[in-house]
């Protein structure tokens, strides 16, 4: 028997300081694993982060940020299982 792994997870990463606080990526998250932070970026506006879990991967967020390169979404590579013999 093999030990059972637990799966890495994608997640987003939010660049604090290109977001505009449009708030769609957020509206756009089935998931609801975005929010807006209390704290202001550079600009003054509150930023979105990710709450730390519900991300799929989907890229809902991505797609709708109006803000070039403000959202990037990780999605980690799957390891190959060895057979066992």
């Amino acid at each position: 028997m093999t030990k059972s792994k637990k799966r890495p997870q994608p997640f987003p990463i939010i660049h604090k300081e290109e977001c505009k606080s449009c708030n769609r990526c957020v509206i756009s998250c089935k998931n609801n694993a975005l929010e807006l932070s209390k704290d202001l970026n550079e600009s003054g506006y509150n930023y979105v982060v990710y709450k730390g879990k519900g991300c799929n991967g989907c890229g809902d967020c991505y797609y709708t940020c109006p803000e070039p390169l403000a959202v990037e979404i990780h999605i980690p590579k799957r390891k190959k299982l060895k057979k066992e013999e």
